[in-house]
């Protein structure tokens, strides 16, 4: 704790920053009015229209289309112990039942395959996709012998960061993002990860130790908690700059209704109000060391890779229980349930279960969201894909940036975002992975008792692993 308060004490303060500062609070403002009072009701009713799930017959994805590049998502729905935030699709742990699960993803991957697709790139997802580091190890291994496979990038939990683990990881994964959320031992018992993974001074030190072992280590933050101040949101950025770690994400708070009565029970209702004001602290703290990659992504300075999968590649193939893809303008959601993911491919083939087609204006406004988040957007390539220009294919959506003031700089080939327009690109994506929390409670409602029971124990209790 004495380790956090003095990195707590570290306070920019040259003149250039607090300019840069003022700058920002005035644009920031500005963009959480328009953002409260126009653009989040506006983008609610837009998630309700556009990401909604209609099941399918469909029961393997389409193949690659010629010269396109696609990024491979694999999803590790199991975790020891569940957080109360949590959306995603996500089991308490059961060994016998993860084993197999490991086992037919691989033999999914292999599916894959046979339909031509040549991955360059992969991303590791969960749940905690190092929970059962050898059945990882082995997915990684047969990823590369099938695939292309240059940067491999996996999520895992403060407690993961051990040598044991840390010595299987390194040279197999390029990009390792730990879940950390917040250093603050007030929000880390709320959560109940305080006893799950340490205090934040531990959780601290042990980034430290395992930065330096791979290319880009990244820190998952949290902010805008209901019992966040704005000190220790400030503390938090500045651990994570003291962490040496080479990139941070910070996601605002985001909920869905599945579990939005453990979280009010957890942590507290959440309060938009006050997430402009949260950002801008980000900014703030952060610039004089990381730059920005996306609107919630930063690379320290000399980094040169960003864990964002979804930036990197429009396009992307998710395999595994829950997992989304993107593919020639259509969403394939594959089932929740792990039964139905076994039976699925045992029976040879893919386990997707419901697909979402859109039609161009909707595949547009993806294209508009995902290259503003970021933060440049690339007029040319908008044109090259859809015939139209963005002016007169999305008239009403680049206006209304427009005359709020969200564009920095026009150009022939791009635009580029305020400090306003990237907290509206902030809230742009909230929304949208509120709508995508939305379309995983539909998902989830094909789910037996029992899978309900270990994706969400009763009353909000945690239950212990295998429990």
């Amino acid at each position: 704790m004495n380790e956090l308060k003095r990195i707590a004490s570290n306070q920019p303060s040259s003149p250039q920053t607090r300019h840069t500062q003022r700058k920002e609070r005035v644009g920031v403002g500005v963009a959480r009015l328009l953002s409260q009072f126009i653009l989040t009701p506006y983008l609610k009713r837009m998630a309700k229209q556009y990401l909604r799930l209609e099941p399918t017959t469909v029961k393997t994805l389409p193949g690659p289309r010629a010269g396109k590049t696609y990024t491979l998502y694999l999803h590790v729905p199991f975790c020891e112990s569940l957080c109360p935030y949590c959306s995603f699709n996500r089991f308490l742990l059961q060994e016998e039942k993860a084993h197999t699960y490991f086992k037919q993803l691989r033999e999914e991957m292999r599916m894959a395959h046979r339909l031509g697709y040549r991955f360059t790139s992969l991303y590791i997802g969960g749940g905690t996709p190092t929970i059962l580091i050898d059945e990882l190890v082995q997915t990684i291994d047969l990823a590369r012998e099938l695939f292309p496979i240059g940067e491999v990038s996996c999520e895992t939990n403060p407690n993961h960061l051990i040598p044991e683990i840390i010595a299987k990881l390194e040279g197999r994964v390029q990009r390792l993002s730990v879940g950390v959320q917040s250093f603050d031992d007030g929000l880390l018992k709320q959560m109940g990860r305080y006893y799950k993974f340490g205090s934040g001074a531990a959780v601290l030190e042990r980034i430290r130790q395992a930065a330096p072992h791979f290319p880009s280590l990244n820190v998952d933050m949290i902010y805008n908690f209901p019992n966040q101040t704005e000190e220790i949101l400030r503390r938090d950025v500045r651990a994570v700059i003291a962490s040496g770690a080479q990139q941070t994400t910070f996601y605002p708070l985001m909920s869905s209704p599945s579990v939005a009565k453990s979280l009010d029970r957890s942590v507290g209702r959440v309060n938009y109000g006050r997430e402009a004001r949260y950002y801008e602290i980000i900014l703030e703290e952060l610039s004089a060391e990381f730059k920005p990659m996306s609107a919630w992504t930063f690379l320290r300075a000399g980094g040169g890779m960003i864990d964002e999968y979804i930036v990197e590649d429009e396009e992307y193939v998710g395999l595994g229980s829950g997992a989304f893809s993107y593919l020639d303008g259509s969403l394939y959601v594959n089932t929740f349930s792990l039964n139905e993911y076994s039976r699925a491919i045992e029976a040879g083939h893919m386990s997707v279960a419901a697909r979402q087609r859109y039609g161009k204006r909707e595949q547009m406004r993806y294209r508009f969201m995902m290259e503003l988040f970021s933060l440049r957007f690339n007029r040319e390539r908008f044109k090259k894909s859809f015939g139209v220009s963005a002016e007169r294919g999305l008239w009403l959506e680049m206006l209304f940036m427009f005359l709020v003031g969200a564009f920095a700089r026009i150009t022939r080939d791009e635009i580029t975002l305020t400090p306003r327009g990237k907290y509206l690109s902030v809230v742009l994506m909230r929304e949208f992975f509120a709508g995508v929390n939305n379309v995983r409670d539909q998902a989830r409602q094909a789910l037996s008792e029992e899978e309900r029971l270990c994706a969400f124990p009763l009353k909000g209790k945690q239950l212990m692993p295998n429990g």
